[in-house]
């Protein structure tokens, strides 16, 4: 008889299929069917499937007395009670590698989109208007871009950027041995040098609105910034505030405090660029980040460690 999995996060209904195969699913994707669930199914469940911003409490890991493993399908594990786990010996793991090509991908789509105007300028032409009557919108090439947190998505987003041209410095909790960019021990300081940042440090207490109004007057009012991280790391009203007074020239976001709402400060401000958190999303990632699930979840149930622990 195959165990019992409880899901959090929304799946298609192919990866479902996939992880049927080797579990006997609780599908539950709602806040309702959440509480409903772990009512109905607690004496079963032997490991959660969810995602960072979804994550699972203390209380409800204690109303699962048969829980031995939680995986968070991405890198983000911020809502997930970790400590709570750990007392009671449950593994954690997330999805770490599965998904940072098309993070970074969707980094630098985001940059280009935001410093080159492109949905505006798309736009504009639907309007009738052409270029001599639009201002010129920067290169990319050639610039100063700072990252925010050198893990392993922040990396590719620099191999992709020396595509540019760029000039790369950085701001991490330490200095890195094995890059050649130029490290900056505040984010402040490298919020003066740089003409763009990059948000890619993980969410949480410690990183919550570290980009604040501060920051924001460091980039300067021709400077633009693209957070792929978590919503929590920039403070929303600052950036809305930035953006509207032109103190910074642009935004592109994926990710947002009120999500799954969208960001109403936002919404009507021509110089923001917003995707609904889809930059880890794509077939090929989703696919991957299954399969490693399935697998971490394999070797836990066979008495190995997990590949990828939290």
């Amino acid at each position: 008889m195959l165990s019992t999995l409880l899901i959090l996060n929304p799946l298609s209904e192919q990866s479902l299929q996939r992880i049927a195969q080797d579990w006997q699913i609780v599908y539950a994707p709602t806040t309702q069917q959440r509480s409903a669930a772990i009512a109905s199914h607690a004496e079963h469940i032997r490991a959660v499937l969810t995602i960072g911003s979804i994550g699972l409490q203390a209380r409800e890991i204690a109303a699962l007395p048969k829980l031995e493993l939680i995986c968070a399908l991405g890198a983000g594990f911020e809502n997930i009670d970790v400590a709570a786990a750990r007392e009671r010996g449950i593994v954690v793991s997330n999805g770490a590698g599965t998904n940072d090509a098309c993070v970074a991908d969707h980094a630098m789509g985001l940059l280009l989109a935001t410093v080159r105007g492109i949905p505006q300028l798309g736009v504009a032409l639907h309007q009738g208007i052409w270029r001599d009557a639009l201002p010129l919108p920067p290169s990319v090439s050639g610039k100063r871009l700072g990252i925010v947190g050198l893990g392993t998505i922040g990396k590719q987003i620099a191999r992709r950027a020396a595509g540019f041209d760029m000039a790369i410095g950085y701001h991490n909790r330490s200095m890195r041995n094995d890059v050649p960019f130029t490290y900056f021990a505040t984010l402040l300081e490298l919020a003066v040098w740089a003409d763009f940042l990059i948000i890619a440090t993980p969410g949480g207490a410690g990183t919550r609105h570290m980009v604040n109004a501060p920051v924001l007057d460091a980039l300067g009012p021709e400077g633009f910034i693209v957070n792929i991280a978590r919503g929590s790391v920039i403070d929303t009203a600052a950036l809305a505030h930035a953006l509207r007074e032109g103190r910074v020239a642009g935004a592109g976001l994926d990710v947002y405090e009120s999500e799954p709402l969208p960001p109403t400060e936002l919404l009507d401000l021509p110089n923001a660029v917003l995707t609904p958190h889809v930059a880890g999303w794509s077939p090929e990632s989703v696919a991957e980040t299954v399969r490693l699930f399935l697998e971490n979840s394999q070797r836990h149930f066979s008495g190995q460690p997990v590949l990828t622990p939290v």
